[in-house]
């Protein structure tokens, strides 16, 4: 932007209040996991991951031992200015990204076949096009916005500078990422702020198979601040409809809540509990995909299926709840330290093909060199207590051992040391 701003048309680019911008994001890890499989891998969970995938479900650095492309990433956009309550403005954001973490933004709809079509290990997908409209004379302000945009609750975000740390919470990898649709954010005076949305639902474009893909799907959150901006907590119920299985159709409904310890540290911590009713039963052999030769198949590709208590059931109820903390302090300018806690509880299975609780502990350091990078090394352990697909016996070939998640199946526990590096443009 400075190029820009100092060419021939520079004093066009500052009045228009348009900029372009990005980074180049590489990240690495070592861990206990291989990139092989066992012979009883889950290698089919979704996204769709074969058993190069090995760290999984830990995201993004899901390929074990290597340096990858994480996300390559330009922004054009323009903010609305909504920090007055006199005039009208508008904005706009296109955002692009390639790389790896493609497999976790893309969309059904949205140039998807490169995943669900090919599962091709690098990707690009527009994870963010829309336009804002600001309207100041709604309320105290009332932000409209139209087009894909991220998912409202969660700390974390995809993009890497909106997170304190390389690595996700799992919390975060299974839970809604974006939307495409209108949704409306008001403030309602100093503490309140409202935001009423509707959408096709969580990764699916509205254009794909109205009623069995994309469903009408309602959002409403509310966000409460007092102790003078240093408590805030924010409730939101971002996919509401019937429930009823489809593409990552989850109703989830979450809770956070945003603390101030001091000028140094400060607290982050959020749950959610989501589900979808009618779930096709994996481990019920009737059960087949939809395409193949099976009568009146019910699962939708790269669409989870649960792990239900017998193989009797053709579909059950599938929820999950998780509760992620984190302990922020920012020693001086250019350093800072994460700490990490967390619980997440697989009920059937649905989300990462194996049914069992994880917990997850993290530190972190993230340093800056300068202002245009940013390091952050970190160490990861996690681990699944009583993993099993749900059956009332174990698999044939597994020894009377119930399989793990790690590892393509292999380890009930992860040990992770991994880093990446984010260069701003």
């Amino acid at each position: 932007m400075q190029a820009l701003w100092s060419g021939d048309h520079g004093e066009w680019w500052k009045k228009s209040g348009i900029q372009i911008y990005g980074w180049l994001n590489f990240g690495g890890n070592w861990s206990t996991s291989h990139n092989v499989s066992n012979g009883q891998a889950l290698c089919g969970a979704a996204p769709p991951l074969n058993c190069k995938y090995g760290n999984f479900p830990t995201s993004y650095d899901e390929v074990p031992n290597s340096i990858q492309p994480d996300q390559e990433v330009i922004y054009i956009e323009r903010q609305p200015d909504t920090v007055q309550t006199d005039h009208f403005d508008w904005g706009f954001r296109i955002s692009n990204l390639w790389g790896l973490d493609y497999r976790f933004t893309t969309a059904n709809g949205i140039f998807s076949q490169q995943l669900l079509g090919k599962n091709k290990e690098y990707g690009d997908d527009p994870v963010m096009v829309y336009a804002d409209l600001y309207f100041p004379q709604v309320a105290q302000g009332m932000d409209v916005r139209i087009g894909r945009y991220i998912s409202l609750p969660d700390i974390e975000a995809q993009l890497a500078p909106n997170n304190y740390t390389f690595s996700h919470s799992l919390l975060y990898t299974f839970d809604c990422y974006t939307q495409t649709g209108i949704n409306t954010t008001t403030k309602i005076n100093d503490h309140w702020t409202v935001q009423v949305g509707v959408s096709p639902g969580c990764e699916i474009a509205p254009w794909k198979e109205t009623g069995r893909l994309a469903k009408l799907t309602l959002n409403a959150c509310v966000q409460y601040m007092w102790h003078e901006s240093k408590d805030d907590i924010y409730v939101c119920d971002n996919s509401l409809n019937s429930g009823k299985y489809a593409y990552n159709n989850l109703n989830a409904f979450y809770f956070t809540w945003y603390h101030v310890i001091n000028k140094s540290w400060h607290s982050s911590t959020e749950t959610w509990y989501q589900y979808e009713r009618n779930t096709p039963n994996l481990n019920n052999p009737n059960v087949g995909l939809i395409g193949s030769t099976v009568p009146d198949p019910i699962l939708i590709f790269g669409a989870n299926g649960a792990r239900c208590n017998n193989t009797t059931e053709t579909t059950c109820f599938a929820p999950e709840w998780a509760m992620v903390n984190y302990l922020e302090d920012q020693l001086n300018a250019h350093n800072y330290i994460s700490i990490r806690n967390e619980v997440f509880d697989d009920i059937r299975g649905q989300r990462t093909g194996t049914k069992g609780w994880y917990t997850e502990h993290l530190f972190g350091w993230g340093h800056w060199i300068g202002t245009t990078i940013l390091f952050r090394p970190e160490v990861r352990w996690e681990h699944i207590y009583n993993p099993n697909l749900g059956l009332t016996s174990p698999p044939p070939g597994t020894k009377n051992e119930l399989p793990g998640s790690y590892d393509n199946g292999l380890r009930h526990s992860q040990l992770t040391l991994a880093s990446d590096i984010i260069w701003f443009f």
